[in-house]
């Protein structure tokens, strides 16, 4: 029979609704039962495409034995980590604390009934190994050590209150962080970064979006070692096979140092950041075959998102799963993306296998399990070569979808929707693609349309995840700041006044219910759940940081439309996090970004005239790389204009184009000659 996971839209916990394990989705009345019966709790927090969740999964909760012992001893929770990042930030770190180890998925808590872990894990096999214990072993051990030591597990659980408390940042009177703090940013990145391949450290190694804006930033200010580490590190991953070079798109991570060998699993939120990232490093590259390589990378990776992510209402689904079944029908890692060199033959003529070897390393040693290649470029190919290897990915790509696919979550989250909606409309913008801001704009128009509900009295709310036209869960940080970044973004791609109304909207939504007393913004709203503890993080992870976002973001906003409010909401979290920055600038990058547009707000620059001229400036403008300029592009059809930008189109117009360069508020006057723009830029 089913368990309580049955009715749940996340695909995670559906794989999960026919185990034997009783389990129950996170909510009253797992909660409720727990503390009725004086029974612990067993949390397992995980998502669809991980890889030892798969594992731990089909060795433990699969199994009707080591089900009959959770069940017997604990009230059993799975939460997916994608659906409720709140839990996952709150009981990772509770991890980090109790077993003074990094956290990672499967994540394994045991709670009292007052939700207050007191013993963590994360994989953990059905039977010892890998220097760790039997979980059917452990299970009743740890049972009998909630029952038994009742006064112990009280005075830990007090400390971990305590330390939760003492992690939120202490506030300082005033923002003392400067330039000086944005250099010490770049050094703690050059001292581990990696110059022989790119990247930070040694395997494994991330792809590090936030980290690679520092150093774009602080390339365009002058840094030209901040310039070489950035395009290294794009131009390895997009040569590496961390970069799907058959199918398009980024995997999650690097398994080697080289960048060669990923874990599978594809998600959302890396290759939207990944988007803008190539194509500001495009934009900022002055090496041709490194330009072509980047806008190669940026056209497949969106018809990746196209072909695989895209929902039929214009939203993208959240992740594939890094293991598909191999031709013998077991699920590997992998499966879907590896060959054997024999398999390649029998594919390619002889020419088109020399090639093929050539530039994918087929001529070398195998490099995945079981005597297998997984491609990774070695060499921008050139002339007849080029085309050959086009011809060669078209052929593997058309045998590999014969193949049984990976599994795919297709639950929309708003947060990682507009990190793609970011990268669509700045990619569409620079290249003067269309297509793909019409992309960003359906993506959004979901968004606006389905997450963004007006309540009875007037006040609206935005929804974190969708699936088969089910909306739930309160909205985090991370989606109201991401979805403000978007828009602005997408702003610039093409002016529309619902979407400026819909950015302030957000904005003052997220002011009013994430705001705190003291400065920053808490993860989840005033009017969440009770949990054990609330988050206010300053740091980056695989995704940028809420409140550095949110203060990039109200920063913008605040200067486009001369708005107080957000420029103010935005200064008081930088001195929130004062202390916090300048003591580790590097791991707040995206406060860094902050930081810097606070000391030197962004120039403004509004251009106006017939969409065909205004195409053509477009076009010369965006060959070069300008992170902290914001441009708008207004044709007469542009209706409804807030005052700051209507304010310089109502000077005379005399030309098929003028524009305006605006620092805070003054402006220049009308300029109607390109290249005295570009001199003034």
């Amino acid at each position: 029979m089913p368990n309580a996971l049955q009715h749940e839209t996340s695909p995670y916990l559906l794989q999960h609704a026919d185990n034997p394990v009783a389990w129950y989705p996170w909510g009253k009345e797992a909660l409720s039962l727990s503390r009725e019966l004086n029974k612990p709790i067993l949390l397992s927090i995980g998502y669809s495409a991980c890889h030892w969740c798969h594992v731990m999964a089909h060795e433990s909760f699969e199994d009707p034995q080591v089900a009959s012992v959770m069940n017997a001893h604990f009230i059993n929770i799975k939460v997916d980590r994608e659906e409720r990042p709140d839990l996952d930030q709150i009981y990772q770190t509770a991890h980090s604390m109790l077993s003074q180890k990094s956290g990672g998925w499967p994540l394994t808590v045991f709670l009292t009934p007052s939700q207050i872990p007191f013993f963590t894990g994360t994989y953990f096999p059905k039977n010892a190994r890998y220097q760790l214990p039997s979980f059917a072993d452990l299970i009743p051990r740890v049972a009998a050590y909630y029952y038994n030591h009742e006064i112990e597990i009280a005075n830990q659980t007090q400390q971990l209150v305590q330390a939760f408390t003492s992690s939120l940042p202490k506030v300082s009177t005033q923002i003392t962080a400067n330039e000086s703090t944005l250099q010490l940013a770049f050094e703690q990145l050059q001292a581990h970064f990696d110059f022989e391949y790119g990247g930070f450290g040694s395997a494994p190694k991330f792809p590090n979006p936030a980290d690679i804006t520092l150093l774009l930033h602080a390339a365009k200010a002058g840094n030209a070692q901040a310039e070489l580490m950035a395009l290294q590190m794009l131009s390895a991953m997009a040569a590496g096979g961390i970069y799907d070079q058959i199918g398009g798109g980024f995997c999650r991570y690097s398994v080697d140092e080289r960048w060669n060998i990923p874990h599978f699993e594809k998600m959302l939120y890396d290759n939207g950041q990944l988007l803008c990232l190539y194509t500001d490093g495009w934009q900022l590259s002055k090496n041709t075959q490194e330009k072509a390589l980047y806008e190669k990378v940026i056209k497949e990776t969106i018809t990746w998102l196209c072909d695989e992510m895209l929902d039929s209402c214009g939203a993208f689904h959240s992740s594939q799963d890094a293991d598909s079944l191999d031709v013998h029908g077991h699920l590997e890692e992998g499966a879907f993306y590896v060959w054997q060199v024999s398999e390649i033959k029998a594919l390619l003529s002889p020419a088109e296998f020399i090639v093929a070897s050539r530039y994918y390393g087929f001529d070398r040693a195998p490099n995945f399990e079981s005597q297998s290649w997984h491609p990774y470029l070695t060499a921008m190919p050139e002339g007849d070569d080029e085309v050959i290897l086009s011809r060669v990915r078209e052929i593997l790509s058309k045998t590999r979808e014969t193949r049984a696919r990976p599994a795919q979550d297709n639950k929309i989250l708003t947060s990682w929707n507009a990190l793609v909606i970011k990268g669509l409309a700045r990619a569409g913008r620079i290249f003067q693609r269309h297509d793909w801001v019409i992309l960003a704009q359906h993506a959004m128009a979901f968004i606006y349309q389905k997450m963004w509900h007006q309540k009875s009295d007037g006040t609206h709310q935005l929804f974190a995840t969708a699936k088969n036209n089910r909306v739930h869960l309160d909205a985090y940080l991370d989606d109201y700041a991401f979805l403000l970044d978007a828009l602005i973004e997408l702003l610039q791609a093409e002016y529309s006044s619902i979407e400026m109304q819909f950015s302030q909207e957000i904005a003052n939504t997220l002011i009013t219910h994430f705001q705190s007393a003291e400065g920053g913004f808490y993860f989840t709203a005033h009017h969440h759940e009770p949990l054990i503890h609330r988050a206010k993080q300053p740091y980056d992870n695989a995704t940028p940081n809420g409140n550095g976002v949110a203060a990039v973001s109200l920063q913008r906003l605040g200067n486009i439309l001369g708005e107080s409010r957000y420029l103010q909401s935005a200064e008081r979290t930088l001195q929130a996090f004062d202390n916090t920055l300048k003591r580790n600038p590097s791991a707040c990058a995206t406060l860094g970004h902050a930081l810097n547009e606070y000391l030197v707000p962004p120039t403004i620059v509004i251009l106006h005239g017939s969409t065909k001229k205004l195409q053509e400036w477009k076009h010369v403008i965006q060959q070069d790389y300008r992170p902290h300029h914001l441009f708008f592009y207004l044709d007469d059809s542009v209706k409804n204009l807030p005052q700051t930008l209507q304010r310089s189109i109502d000077k005379i117009f005399q030309k098929d184009v003028n524009a305006w360069i605006c620092k805070g508020v003054v402006c220049s006057q009308g300029i109607d000659h390109l290249p005295s723009l570009l001199n003034q830029l």
